[in-house]
């Protein structure tokens, strides 16, 4: 029986490994902040997409009277309570850590009760001028029912007396606006040495006697429910995906609740009341102590130049020699480019796309979109390079996650345009990452060629690791070229001599390399897998690694974030070793090594080794086919990783992570450290 760990417990792990960051001596104050605001939001997808999935599941097992039911039930409640931990110590860390190192420099959010004289004064003058016009307070009665609550929206539940006498309270509810700033300033002339903000939240809980005259406020709490925020759609019955997709975003806000969240002196009575009313279980309830909401907080790093308190700046290396537009198909002729971001410059594939754009001899351009931004310079040259005459295809996935508006958006653009714009195949996310150029050169038509394991994403690229291929090779552009026409004219899935693909090969393939490892192992050949990714929870792939486990294969795996594989088991998985990195930027890419009897395959990919990934989505595996680069992706994605003595978490047999320290007689190793000295132009030391 395979040593698995529950993957929600081990969602849940890898947030712990996040917040575990703002008790670093070296991260500073703001930064910290900043991996505050990510633990909420990541908990918040957390809810609402895996627990929302867990929780209609549950439903559905109950009316079936499933015996599995209760099963179920009882691991939703453990991890409501490993859940519960994390957000308190959340809270606790932000009371006791950043925000008085914050006030240590003078920066305050302050409370209600830390407002001056002055300060109240200003608080009165901002609320009656550009908060309470905005307000519409709802009292409840048969005539004013429980408001429509959006996922995600902050509300105030206030409890209100008659000053009048009469015995009975009232209750109300108090829409916070998402149309107003999140965050104001103080101009308190007073302290001009220091910078007070205060919350909106806090600005209205200070003022909410005045929106009901005449009655006096016995108690308020903020609240905060969390909704089921996945979108479905049949795809089999629907004659327009992207029309689907804009009503389903409509009903989006208001889909099944998952979690509440109150402020931890809630009484029990306005509880019950919350409770009831979206259907939620007990367990289902976070009371916190502080702001509902902490990624709000996110605005308070913007707000605050204070670079002492940050990273110190970051300049990516090159990775491209900088040539003219008009000599980089020259170049890539002459030898294949990695670019290893955010170590090295995006700055290459976008002048690559230009190149294409500008060059008379570029006749076709065709690419995967997953995830580019509202703003996007790629998605821009792709609509000029419509208007300059070339054929521009774009397979651009509507469905992915919260990026599925602006993705519609983008395919109403290309459209206009003229480009030709798929969708992908139905019942299949396209999450590879490919931009194909084709140029005519003489006689003939010449492929071009970029892979990478991250999105087309330039803002993200600042800040997640990934790798990208750049090549000219003849054999990966016609491999590249074949899924493309596969997913535009549902062709029969090609044969492809050098990429794995999902859902057609990528799993066969990667089963069947684990296996030729441990025949080799068998054998008394060098065995070795090693693969970095973001998770590990495909069960017919924890199985391979424990039978080539089983055969003496030593299995290094680095995982970001969930693994369901528990490592140094005796009899399955005693040769696994995992771990995660942890630390300024997030790491995104995907690597795949296997010795190979001494001749090694390594791959760069877009797909974790997930069901989803190999199974239901559309992705693809490129090996690195020059030695030298095939070196760099080695000991730049994997032995770096690995030598990691400082950020990196080893995950015991027990299910629990460890923190790595160097002993006496080690030197410090940081990954992102060694990267950032070794590629880039500026680095910052983000550990001792």
């Amino acid at each position: 029986m395979m040593p698995l760990i529950n993957r929600e417990l081990s969602m849940l792990a890898f947030n712990e490994r996040v917040l575990a960051q703002c008790e670093l001596p070296w991260v500073p104050a703001l930064e910290r902040l900043r991996y505050l605001t990510i633990v909420s939001a990541n908990l918040d997808e957390f809810y609402e997409v895996r627990m929302a999935e867990q929780k209609e599941r549950l439903t559905a097992l109950t009316a079936q009277r499933s015996p599995e039911s209760a099963t179920l039930r009882t691991m939703l409640q453990e991890v409501s309570t490993r859940a519960n931990i994390l957000v308190e110590r959340k809270y606790e860390l932000l009371n006791s850590k950043i925000l008085p190192s914050l006030r240590e420099v003078g920066i305050d959010l302050v409370s209600g009760s830390e407002l001056t004289l002055s300060q109240r004064r200003w608080v009165q003058v901002t609320f009656t001028r550009e908060i309470a016009p905005v307000l519409t307070p709802i009292g409840l009665d048969p005539s004013h029912p429980f408001p429509a609550v959006a996922n995600k929206g902050l509300h105030f539940i206030v409890e209100l007396r008659s000053k009048r006498g009469t015995s009975k309270n009232s209750i109300a509810i108090v829409k916070v606006p998402r149309s107003l700033p999140r965050l104001f300033e103080i101009k308190d002339k007073t302290a001009s040495t220091r910078r007070s903000f205060i919350l909106l939240t806090t600005l209205i809980e200070t003022e909410l006697g005045r929106l009901f005259p005449g009655r006096e406020v016995v108690s308020d709490s903020q609240f905060r429910v969390t909704r089921d925020s996945d979108l479905w759609v049949d795809e089999q019955e629907m004659t327009n995906l992207r029309h689907a997709l804009a009503g389903e975003l409509r009903r989006r806000p208001f889909g099944a609740a998952v979690r509440l969240e109150i402020n931890a002196d809630c009484s029990e009575s306005i509880t019950t009341l919350l409770l009831e009313h979206f259907d939620l279980e007990p367990y289902e309830v976070y009371r916190v102590n502080g702001p509902v909401n902490l990624a709000r907080l996110q605005a308070l790093t913007e707000a605050v130049d204070h670079p002492e308190l940050r990273f110190k700046p970051f300049t990516p290396g090159p990775s491209l020699p900088e040539v003219p537009n008009e000599r980089v198909f020259v170049e890539l002729k002459r030898r294949d480019v990695l670019l290893h971001h955010p170590y090295q410059s995006f700055a290459p594939v976008v002048q690559f796309l230009r190149c294409a754009v500008e060059d008379p001899s570029v006749i076709a351009i065709k690419q995967t979109i997953y995830r580019t931004g509202s703003k996007s310079e790629l998605m821009d040259l792709l609509i000029e390079a419509v208007r300059r005459g070339k054929e521009v295809t774009v397979v651009l996935e509507l469905k992915a996650r919260f990026d599925e508006e602006t993705n519609i958006n983008w395919a109403d653009k290309l459209e206009q345009a003229g480009a030709h714009v798929v969708y992908g195949l139905v019942g299949l996310k396209t999450h590879a990452k490919m931009l194909l150029v084709l140029r005519k050169e003489g006689n003939a038509i010449r492929t071009y060629t970029h892979i990478g394991t991250g999105n087309y994403n330039p803002s993200t690229a600042r800040f997640y690791t990934d790798f990208g291929l750049l090549t000219a090779n003849a054999e990966i552009g016609k491999d590249v070229a074949a899924i493309f026409h596969h997913l535009t004219s549902l062709s029969q899935p090609p044969r492809l001599k050098h990429l794995w693909w999902a859902p057609h090969t990528m799993k066969h393939n990667l089963l069947a390399a684990i296996r030729t490892e441990a025949r080799n192992a068998i054998a008394g050949k060098p065995a070795v897998i090693m693969a970095k990714m973001n998770a590990l929870t495909d069960e017919d792939v924890m199985a391979a690694l424990c039978e080539a486990s089983n055969a003496g294969v030593r299995v290094q795996l680095i995982v970001r974030g969930a693994c369901c594989l528990r490592p140094d088991v005796d009899g399955s998985t005693k040769n696994i070793k995992v771990r995660s990195i942890v630390g300024r930027f997030l790491e995104h890419s995907r690597i795949y090594y296997f010795e190979n009897g001494g001749k090694p395959n390594v791959y760069i990919s877009s797909a974790d080794w997930m069901s989803r990934n190999l199974d239901r989505r559309v992705e693809v595996a490129t090996p690195i086919l020059d030695g030298g680069l095939r070196a760099r992706v080695i000991d730049e994605g994997l032995n770096v990783a690995l030598r990691d003595n400082t950020q990196a978490w080893v995950l015991q047999k027990n299910g629990a992570y460890r923190l790595l320290r160097p002993t006496t007689s080690q030197q410090p190793s940081v990954a992102q450290n060694d990267l950032a000295t070794k590629l880039g132009q500026s680095s910052d030391a983000t550990a001792p």
